[in-house]
């Protein structure tokens, strides 16, 4: 098994730096990751100095509250698609969900599912932290009935972040064709494999080159 194509090489800190975002594509070109993630000020900067490789520019959208508007989130997933992305990693509308709202919610995911249409792939943040496990099986069932290519257990900047256990019920959910992505707390190698047997196909960690180096970072994301 091939654990560097399965990650996203990850940097979502508010704070990051030109030199850090460098660092991060310089890593994942060297490991060959699946992408480097980077918030949308960094994609066109990144697909720039990724042009030519393999290692995709994966974004976030509705970051990290999911609160925004379907039109907003829609808005910048073109934008994101323009400057170079081709993953979009979209937070849930969580509020509307646990409301009851399913058509807001589901209508939320679909917005962008169709602003990437045949131009990037769609991963559905539904921040496990916060929902019922009735709520994680709504979530997974909205994402697959609109669409989306993967469902993602967390943003890395809520209350906590992947397990083992969520991570099976997702794949229970969504069956076994959809992608379905671990982040937020993946630090080691041993995390990273936990979440793969459960049913993981992606793996989102700011960690990465801890992680092929069988190591163990302190980062929560």
């Amino acid at each position: 098994m091939n654990l560097a194509s399965m990650i996203d090489h990850t940097l979502l800190r508010a704070d990051a730096v030109e030199s850090e975002v460098a660092k991060l594509i310089e890593e994942a070109k060297t490991y060959k990751f699946a992408s480097v993630c980077v918030n949308p000020t960094w994609v066109a900067y990144s697909a720039e100095r990724l042009a030519g490789t393999e290692v995709k520019v994966c974004t976030v959208i509705g970051f990290p509250l999911g609160a925004s508007t379907p039109e907003t989130k829609a808005f910048e997933t073109r934008d994101a698609i323009e400057k170079g992305a081709g993953e979009i990693d979209m937070v849930l509308n969580i509020g509307a969900l646990k409301s009851g709202s399913v058509e807001l919610a589901e209508r939320d995911i679909r917005a962008v599912v169709e602003a990437a249409s045949g131009k990037a792939i769609v991963k559905v943040i539904i921040e496990t932290c916060l929902l019922t496990d009735e709520e994680k099986v709504l979530a997974c069932e909205m994402s697959v009935r609109a669409g989306a290519d993967f469902v993602k257990t967390s943003t890395g900047f809520s209350t906590g972040g992947a397990t083992p256990e969520d991570v099976a019920l997702m794949r229970k959910t969504v069956g076994p064709d959809l992608g379905v992505k671990a982040s937020g707390g993946v630090r080691s190698r041993e995390d990273m494999e936990a979440m793969i047997q459960a049913g993981a196909t992606r793996i989102g960690a700011s960690s990465g080159v801890k992680i092929m180096q069988g190591g163990q970072s302190d980062s929560s994301y």
